[in-house]
């Protein structure tokens, strides 16, 4: 999953960058209003954080200006411990609000509440066929059987799940689940999607994961032939 962090204290975003992808996110940056803007309104996240108190555009402003867009959730993350900021915060359109300083564990947590919640998100758990996938308890499941993942493996396999029926190119599966710029001679893809086949497609007869060639990959359950 990407997050947007939009925090112009250098230490405290890179704090949370670093702390944000060892739990497993993708995580972009931006230290001004401007720029978080600008990435909020053109990028897919799943959430954003966010700063009140930015350089020129304030994140009341940024919130603003995305809820005219997009409902992508939103938590306020800063140092305004006033209650009318958080009740202007929570009228603008926030989805949570937490002070700092913070313990990391509680954002976390609020983060993953946020996420699940609200009309439209994503669900909990991704079927295809008889193929599941837990996103809170990360575990995969092929039939009756328990299939074991790796960290990029269940993340690959998530992307595929979300976007079943999209033929997906290896420039933006690197993207999403690398958080890296695709190079042409770069196999990490390829090689990934083979690991993630042997896993989940090999033992059965009916096969899920397709290769469409020059284009890229899908998940569905019409068979395919790449």
């Amino acid at each position: 999953m990407r997050l947007l962090v939009v925090e112009d204290e250098i230490k405290t975003r890179e704090y949370l960058r670093k702390g944000l992808t060892e739990e497993g996110f993708i995580v972009d940056t931006a230290a001004t209003g401007v720029d978080g803007l600008h990435l909020a309104t053109t990028g897919d996240y799943e959430l954003v954080i966010l700063d009140i108190m930015l350089p020129g555009v304030s994140g009341w402003q940024v919130l603003a200006a995305l809820r005219r867009q997009k409902q992508t959730p939103v938590l306020f993350l800063t140092a305004r411990d006033e209650v009318a900021d958080r009740v202007r915060g929570l009228e603008l359109g926030a989805d949570d609000y937490l002070v700092k300083p913070f313990a990391f564990a509680e954002l976390v947590a609020r983060m993953r509440t946020v996420m699940r919640r609200g009309a439209g998100r994503e669900p909990d758990v991704l079927q295809m066929a008889d193929l599941e996938l837990n996103l809170r308890r990360c575990r995969a499941r092929r039939g009756q059987k328990r299939i074991d993942l790796t960290k990029k493996e269940f993340a690959l396999l998530a992307l595929l799940m979300q976007r079943h029926g999209d033929v997906l190119s290896r420039a933006y599966i690197a993207s999403q689940v690398w958080d890296i710029n695709f190079h042409t001679d770069t196999n990490v893809v390829d090689v990934a999607i083979r690991r993630l086949r042997a896993k989940v497609d090999d033992p059965y007869e009916r096969k899920l994961i397709h290769t469409l060639r020059g284009m890229g990959y899908v998940l569905e359950e019409q068979e395919r032939h790449g």
